[in-house]
């Protein structure tokens, strides 16, 4: 496992989220409150990237397609339709940079 510099803290919005590609895999970052936090980016239903998904106040995102939701922390699938949870990336923020663990 390596830590890789995938954004500047600045390009990821408060309450929004940041799309990257790690060794070609899609992640999507997000900042809540200042905290970062990073999974795939693919949703594990529809295929839709969560990038494009939409933010809720309890720090889940609702993918775009069916209208799903992930707990950006862990990852776990909390809304119908989805049931498979996606993977988690651990995040750490150092001078401004963001870098995801993988």
């Amino acid at each position: 496992m390596a830590w890789i510099e995938v954004a500047k803290q600045g390009d990821v919005p408060e309450g929004g989220t940041f799309p990257v590609r790690v060794n070609g895999e899609p992640i999507c970052l997000y900042n809540l409150g200042g905290h970062f936090y990073a999974t795939h980016d693919t949703c594990s239903h529809g295929q839709a990237s969560l990038a494009d998904g939409f933010m809720l106040d309890e720090g889940l995102i609702e993918c775009p397609l069916h209208q799903g939701t992930f707990d950006v922390k862990t990852g776990k699938a909390v809304g119908a339709p989805c049931k498979i949870d996606i993977k988690v990336f651990a995040v750490k923020v150092d001078g401004g940079a963001v870098f995801v663990e993988v």
